[in-house]
């Protein structure tokens, strides 16, 4: 009897790899199809606040137009009058406001409606802190917190800044304890509603 003849296996091709988790407790990276149905998954909304000012033109209506066309508005606070804080000198007083939205909208999302409602009232990106028909900041959204090249979360200067302070402290007060002193009240001065 002959033996059983042996067939050399076939080279198979290697299966394919599983991405491995990151060593530690780190979260796997999204993959674009995770961040798309994190994106359909509904938001709850959340407190937003946006910081306004004007120095150009008519300051009023610029506030006003911003305000009309922002999204999710349920609050805005009154004015408040201050003289310029940094940039060139000569420029004139600013009208300031801080607007309060509920929102499902993102820090990322709440900054293109900023920079819409700044192209509506034609600012010019002349020099930093330069004067301007207006300047919205985002300021906070929700407990989101975002550190990148163009925008931060919570706004980085906020916390310094009476013109923000005061007016935020009309919608929020509980948020500015502590941060809202005398000093930095100094000089912003009422100056009606919108």
């Amino acid at each position: 009897m002959t033996p059983p003849r042996r067939h050399k296996p076939k080279p198979q091709a290697p299966a394919p790899r599983r991405p491995q988790a990151p060593a530690g407790d780190a979260p796997r990276p999204p993959t674009a199809e995770s961040a798309l149905q994190e994106r359909r998954r509904p938001r709850a909304p959340v407190r937003a606040f946006l910081g306004l000012g004007s120095n150009l033109g008519d300051r009023r209506a610029y506030l006003a137009g911003a305000v009309a066309r922002l999204p999710d508005v349920v609050c805005v606070s009154p004015l408040y009058e201050t003289d310029p804080v940094g940039g060139p000198p000569g420029q004139g007083a600013y009208l300031n406001c801080v607007v309060e939205l509920a929102t499902t909208r993102t820090g990322r999302e709440l900054l293109a409606e900023a920079q819409a409602a700044e192209a509506a009232a034609h600012r010019e990106r002349v020099e930093r802190w330069g004067p301007r028909t207006l300047d919205v900041d985002v300021l906070l959204v929700g407990d989101e917190e975002i550190n990148e090249p163009d925008l931060v979360v919570p706004h980085p200067r906020m916390w310094k800044r009476g013109f923000v302070l005061v007016p935020l402290g009309d919608l929020a007060p509980e948020l500015v304890i502590g941060h809202l002193t005398s000093e930095l009240a100094r000089g912003v001065r009422p100056a009606g509603t919108l």
